[in-house]
C-alpha cells in the first residue's frame, strides 16, 4: 500500500498540540498594521485553536500529523 500524501498548503498552516488538537496562525497580521491600535495587534499574537467543525477536513489534508 502506497503512502499517504498530505497537502502542502495544510502542512504550512496547521500544527497540532501535545493534547491532539489542530492549532493555526492568527489572519490580520500581515500589512496594513498602521489603522491598529496597539491593543488589537498584541490580542493578534499567538495561534488559535481550529473549530470543532473544520477539524475533520484538516485531518483528512494532513493524515500523519
Amino acid at each position: 500500500m502506497p503512502k499517504m500524501k498530505s497537502k502542502s498548503s495544510a502542512k504550512k498552516r496547521f500544527r497540532t498540540t501535545g493534547s491532539g488538537k489542530i492549532r493555526r496562525n492568527t489572519k490580520g497580521r500581515r500589512h496594513i498594521l498602521t489603522k491598529r491600535t496597539r491593543k488589537s495587534k498584541r490580542q493578534l499574537r499567538g495561534g488559535r485553536l481550529i473549530h470543532k467543525s473544520d477539524e475533520a477536513n484538516i485531518r483528512l489534508m494532513i493524515p500523519y500529523a
